[in-house]
């Protein structure tokens, strides 16, 4: 059994929110950068446009050598692989998505009087304005291919899309729009092996999805907008499966992590979304990203700060707004969301608790270094505990906190250039702080900075090892004071 489907709706199993969360990433993927704030034409960040995930004719993109492989898909190449690991089910079943965008091109007309046609950057009918711009479609190729098949042999699947042209009558008789778009040849091959998982684990399979631009190069020396018309954009793939369980590339258990180095991505990454799907991208992801449920839609920036672009985007003028709407459908689309949004929708947009869970008692325990030693650099509860205004550290034998007297002795090797000149000199510790090593480094402030009262307000500090500061007893710290600024007397 096996299905191929062009520029079909990808299928999401009924209730499974962790694969509907990833297609809404994968959305996300697809339009990044598509166009951005404030979404004019004229605006020059929209005059260099499509920045991940280009696949161009190889010819083309091997112009000036051959590409160099990377894990992010930054880089214009003609082809992109994924490998990722799965256990799975004699009778599993493997569907793969391929998805990008087609370039169109939006061509705005003049009727002449003599019922000729003359190309033009732009058409005022009224009050509309219709620009030429370049435009994309999104495209999908859906494959469905049983595991079992893709142990005995590769699997090739054609993803491209062809060409097309429409026109439509604007302005009464005015003008026309004429969009078009050029053929895109793509093929998508995939294949399975199995991977021992040692005595701690069940035996997994290594699953590789490589898709490559197979069209024709047009002359190596066009430009890239031109060779552009032939490529592949934003392309990314959504990976599924029935009887299969995926496993962390990122975080994979210990019986595969050997598995899991050796899994050559190349121009993207794949992410888990939840055990059942995958999200090959080529913008870094971790695992099982999700949008904010706060965000009222796409603003074509996946870091977006949604508040920022939507009160930005309420206060362009009214010309400005005309020539957004003229450029591009979806910038219109961004308009008319931001213009109509709730004051309530709004608020939601300047931040959110996304935990209220309570500390464990081990945590807030004292003895709190095995338990944070367990968990993660980057989990949310890797800070609980610490306080760095009341926490101390030990230097010799002398505990040392914020208000200690502390004398400045930077060491030679691994210590900032611009710690020299404070070699000698006197201070008083603000706080402790803890990184995500576990390392320990105190914030100071110099006893004879005179702005040291206004540093320590703002939060301006300099830092230091705790090897690198000698403690002072309220006896030596006040003759440093008496001394001068190298603590001598």
């Amino acid at each position: 059994m096996e299905r191929t489907a062009q520029r079909g709706p990808a299928s999401v199993a009924p209730g499974d929110d962790a694969v509907g969360q990833l297609r809404a990433v994968a959305d996300a993927v697809l339009y990044e950068g598509y166009l951005l704030y404030p979404y004019r034409r004229s605006s020059p960040k929209n005059r260099v446009r499509w920045q991940f995930g280009v696949l161009t004719p190889r010819e083309w993109a091997e112009r000036d050598g051959p590409v160099t492989p990377g894990v992010s898909g930054s880089v214009d190449s003609w082809y992109q692989q994924t490998e990722c690991l799965l256990l799975a089910s004699p009778e599993a079943v493997v569907r793969v998505g391929v998805r990008y965008l087609q370039l169109q091109r939006k061509q705005v007309e003049r009727l002449e009087p003599d019922g000729g046609r003359r190309p033009v950057e732009s058409l005022r009918t009224g009050d509309t304005v219709h620009l030429t711009f370049d435009e994309a479609v999104p495209c999908e190729a859906l494959v469905e291919v049983p595991l079992a098949r893709l142990l005995e042999a590769e699997h090739r699947t054609a993803v491209g899309s062809p060409a097309g042209e429409s026109t439509e009558a604007v302005g009464d008789g005015a003008g026309l729009v004429v969009r078009r778009r050029d053929p895109v040849e793509a093929v998508t091959v995939l294949r399975a092996e199995r991977v021992e998982g040692g005595a701690a684990g069940p035996p997994a399979y290594r699953l590789r999805v490589r898709t490559e631009n197979t069209g024709p190069s047009p002359a190596t020396t066009v430009s890239r907008a031109q060779a552009l018309r032939h490529s592949l954009m934003a392309t990314h793939t959504l990976i599924e499966g029935d009887g299969v369980e995926f496993l962390s590339l990122i975080d994979p258990p210990e019986a595969y992590e050997r598995h899991a180095r050796e899994c050559r991505n190349l121009h993207t990454f794949p992410v888990l979304g939840g055990a059942r799907a995958v999200l090959s991208a080529p913008i870094i992801l971790s695992d099982h990203p999700q949008v904010a449920p706060e965000s009222p839609g796409d603003l074509h920036d996946a870091a977006e700060i949604d508040e920022i672009l939507t009160l930005r985007t309420l206060l362009l003028t009214d010309e400005e707004k005309r020539e957004a709407r003229a450029t591009d459908q979806r910038a219109a689309d961004i308009l008319d969301r931001v213009e109509s949004l709730p004051r309530e929708v709004v608020s939601r947009l300047h931040g959110a608790i996304r935990s209220l869970d309570p500390v464990p008692s081990e945590v807030r325990s004292p003895a709190r270094a095995a338990p944070r030693a367990s968990v993660p650099w980057w989990h949310e509860r890797r800070t609980d505990g610490l306080s760095p205004t009341t926490d101390s550290v030990l230097v010799g034998d002398v505990p040392v906190a914020a208000g200690s007297a502390v004398r400045l002795r930077p060491a030679g090797r691994g210590a900032d250039a611009q710690d020299m000149f404070l070699a000698g000199r006197t201070a008083r510790v603000a706080a402790v702080f803890q990184d995500v090593d576990g390392g320990t480094h105190l914030a100071v402030t110099l006893d004879d900075d005179p702005a040291a009262e206004l540093n320590s307000w703002y939060g301006r500090y300099f830092y230091f090892r705790p090897h690198e500061l000698q403690p002072l007893t309220a006896t030596a710290t006040a003759t440093a004071a008496e001394g001068g600024c190298d603590g001598r007397p």
